[in-house]
């Protein structure tokens, strides 16, 4: 079993980086094996809503940037955990962007997973960023990992977060909690429970 971490911060190894890599290490422990992905610095375009990603075998029509290679990285993983520093009480805007069309190209590979959203901020706005985290896992069946506390740390430099105790128990809880889903999930698997088979998608909006 394989849990992709991202980092969706522009600092490869700061405050977000600290807190999953508190996850990682419980995860580990738990004999889950997990890799955290830094999104880089480069530019990421947004999602055109061009659709071609679905004549393109599930990937980006855009190839210059992270996202097929996480799509990639998704097809062999078992469960996600996005982070993310909280700019402007909202999630990095490059994380986002990767997201939407991550999400929107290679939704396949995520569904029925478990996710988890972490942030990290030196102050507030961090509730309002794990919601919008969260609404990716939420649209895509993917069962949603929490602790003993909303997901966060608190600081302003990697030195900080590993002070914020409480956050690091946050982070501990949602490694431990990873790791005993995908243990019921990999139980059931073998005992002949598997997920749902989704109905064929009903599409209506609001226009009589």
């Amino acid at each position: 079993m394989k849990v992709l971490l991202i980092n969706g911060s522009p600092h490869e190894k700061g405050c977000t980086y600290t807190a999953l890599s508190e996850i990682k290490k419980t995860l580990e422990n738990n004999n889950i094996e997990a890799e955290i992905f830094h999104i880089g610095t480069n530019p990421v375009r947004g999602c055109i809503g061009c659709g071609g990603c679905g004549k393109n075998d599930g990937k980006c029509v855009f190839n210059d940037d992270v996202v097929n290679t996480i799509i990639e990285k998704a097809k062999t993983s078992d469960a996600f955990v996005f982070g993310s520093p909280v700019h402007y009480a909202a999630p990095a805007g490059a994380l986002c962007a990767v997201l939407d069309r991550v999400f929107y190209a290679g939704s396949s590979h995520f569904k029925f997973k478990p996710g988890a959203a972490i942030v990290s901020c030196r102050r507030s706005g961090t509730t309002a960023s794990v919601d919008c985290l969260n609404k990716y896992f939420t649209i895509s069946n993917m069962p949603v990992i929490s602790s003993c506390y909303w997901n966060m740390v608190h600081g302003s430099c990697a030195e900080d977060v590993l002070k914020d105790e409480e956050g690091l128990q946050i982070m501990r809880g949602i490694g431990n909690n990873m790791a005993w889903i995908l243990k019921c999930i990999k139980l059931g698997k073998e005992n002949g429970i598997n997920h749902p088979i989704p109905e064929p998608k009903i599409r209506t909006n609001f226009i009589k």
